[in-house]
């Protein structure tokens, strides 16, 4: 907000001031030099005249004076004096007296004055007969007066005969200074006057340019780099006009640069399908992009200034110094309502500055979740595969040395045996051409032999054999299919054996996990997009623990009975490849103690008329 300055606190009062003063104090330093000197002068060219009169205007009145005072006056000598100071007045002169040796009065100016010819002289000036040049106040005219008594001296000049006494009025030219100083003064004064509207006009024209920029360097600390500082000319205030005008250009493509490149750098944490996670120097959250909040299950808002030990929960096992100080990677183990248990494996780096000071801390966080599970699952499918050939590999062992030993040759004990080892020779086949299936759906190199068939027909198929097996009356195990059966007629395109396998499969495990005398419940039906079957029993259901993990490989919920019965543990997991190449799915609903119920989708357009014309 800009904020409003005072006129007398400003920079433009401060300039005008500064030059008034400076004019006004040369103004009193020439005024009272010039005054004083004109002062000195003045008086001392006028006195300097006063006395350069009576030095000249004194011996003139020698001859006068030594013949009154002679045996041969005849009284014309006062005549000529007086005449001779009325000739010899000036409009710079008061008064004029002459006077003898006695003291005796013997012309006296003005004429108000010659009454006192003839009488006692009555200045204490003049009675010394002696150089006088002083300035005294004159009461009588209330003025000041200038003051010389020249001696007059004889002819031969060693005797002093009189003196002229001369009283000048040196007031008017006290006055003509005074006057002089006032017209100096009134000037000063409209010198003044135009000197501050002048310092006015200069300090502005040196603000003006030093507010706008002043006012540009606001708009830039608010992010408003459009506007610019008008340069007036080309002095120094100009060229810093346009030096201000190109930094704010650079800051301009500065932040340009700086925010694109934010927005860069936001853009790559935002999609990128690893968690980041920036600290300062003290560990407290400054940065976290949304893989992150995603895979944490936290909101921004919550985390930024918490502590990122507190935030991975590992604030029990490592301080930040620690975690400084070795910055390897760990496995963290979070809980994410929707996505189930997840392992992060999360990797540190410090953000050191070219100083080497720390400022901070990069945590990078990756979800291994799948890949400890599929690694997991790798040495799980080891360990199964390796168990699962050992069993009928020791059996097979133990009935050949059986044999070996001398078995042979009993003829109720070596057929048996025989069959045995050959039961569990085919049983590792199937295993084998099982996990052969498995690695070629794998590795995409199964190749699907597709061709449309009624739908409806195949199952029919399987279950027809299913139950010419129930006829049979050495089957071992009762039971009842029952079809439920859409009538209209479902054609998909398959690959006729795989599918085969499937629905056999599944028909295999709920005849094994079916009671005796049990109904085993087959329906057929189509979506707008899909055909559905589903294949119900009656067994022991299979318990909520074990449902996401019926179709994994060697993965059994009975292992004991399932493998008394000869089942690999595949046959499921071979399934579910297949539905999966098939664009299909496959999975299953059960309650434990309420039998089971597997469901196959399968992609389904309905059958036109013209795809065979």
């Amino acid at each position: 907000m800009k904020k409003k300055v005072r006129f007398f606190q400003s920079v433009n009062f401060k300039i005008a001031l500064a030059f008034i003063l400076i004019l006004l104090i040369s103004i009193e330093i020439i005024g009272a030099y010039f005054i004083r000197g004109l002062e000195r002068n003045t008086i001392k060219n006028f006195t300097d005249n006063i006395k350069d009169q009576a030095t000249r205007v004194a011996p003139e009145f020698t001859n006068d004076i030594t013949l009154k005072n002679s045996e041969e006056a005849t009284g014309e000598e006062l005549t000529d004096i007086q005449r001779r100071l009325e000739n010899s007045v000036s409009t710079d002169i008061l008064e004029m007296r002459v006077v003898d040796a006695n003291g005796i009065v013997l012309g006296a100016t003005p004429l108000t004055d010659k009454s006192l010819i003839g009488k006692k002289n009555d200045y204490q000036d003049i009675n010394d007969l002696t150089y006088v040049a002083k300035t005294a106040y004159d009461e009588t005219i209330q003025k000041r007066v200038y003051i010389v008594v020249q001696p007059i001296q004889s002819a031969t000049g060693d005797t002093v005969i009189g003196a002229l006494f001369m009283k000048s009025d040196i007031e008017n030219r006290y006055e003509e200074i005074h006057d002089t100083a006032l017209i100096f003064v009134f000037a000063s004064l409209i010198a003044g006057a135009i000197s501050i509207i002048v310092a006015v006009l200069v300090s502005r024209s040196i603000t003006q340019p030093i507010v706008e920029m002043r006012e540009q360097a606001v708009r830039i600390a608010r992010g408003d780099y459009s506007r610019r500082v008008t340069v007036y000319g080309r002095d120094e205030l100009g060229q810093l006009a346009t030096t201000f005008n190109q930094l704010g250009d650079r800051i301009a493509e500065t932040q340009d640069a700086m925010e694109s490149e934010r927005n860069r750098l936001d853009s790559v944490l935002s999609h990128m399908t690893d968690g980041v996670i920036a600290t300062d120097r003290r560990g407290k959250v400054i940065t976290i992009n949304e893989m992150a909040l995603t895979l944490l299950n936290v909101k921004r808002e919550e985390v930024i200034g918490e502590s990122i030990l507190e935030l991975l929960a590992i604030d029990e096992d490592y301080t930040l110094r620690k975690l400084l100080e070795n910055p390897d990677e760990m496995l963290i183990e979070r809980e994410n309502p929707y996505r189930g248990f997840v392992i992060l494996r999360t990797d540190f780096s410090m953000i050191r500055r070219e100083s080497g000071f720390i400022s901070g801390l990069v945590a990078v966080m990756h979800d291994v979740t799948e890949q400890e599970k599929t690694e997991q699952e790798r040495r799980d499918f080891v360990s199964n595969v390796s168990h699962e050939l050992r069993t009928p590999l020791t059996s097979m062992r133990s009935y050949i040395e059986a044999l070996s030993d001398g078995a042979w040759q009993d003829e109720e004990v070596a057929p048996n045996f025989l069959k045995v080892t050959l039961d569990e020779t085919d049983r590792m086949i199937r295993m084998i051409n099982d996990l052969l299936d498995l690695s070629r759906m794998d590795s995409g190199k199964a190749v699907m032999q597709l061709e449309y068939v009624n739908f409806n027909e195949l199952v029919s198929f399987v279950l027809d054999r299913f139950d010419m097996i129930v006829d049979n009356q050495d089957s071992g195990k009762k039971y009842r299919i029952r079809r439920d059966f859409t009538k209209r007629d479902l054609w998909a395109e398959v690959d006729t054996d795989k599918i085969i396998q499937v629905v056999d499969n599944i028909m295999n495990n709920a005849i094994k996990y079916s009671p005796d005398g049990g109904t085993i419940t087959v329906r057929l039906s189509e979506t707008h997009n899909n055909i559905v079957l589903s294949i119900t029993d009656q067994g022991l259901g299979i318990p909520k623990k074990d449902l996401a993990r019926v179709f994994d490989r060697f993965y059994r919920v009975d292992k004991a009975r399932a493998r008394k019965q000869g089942g690999t543990g595949l046959g499921l997991a071979i399934s579910k490849e297949v539905m999966k190449a098939h664009g299909g799915n496959i999975w299953v609903e059960s309650q434990e103690g309420r039998g089971s119920t597997f469901y196959i989708t399968l992609p389904y357009e309905p059958y036109e008329e013209d795809w065979w014309e």
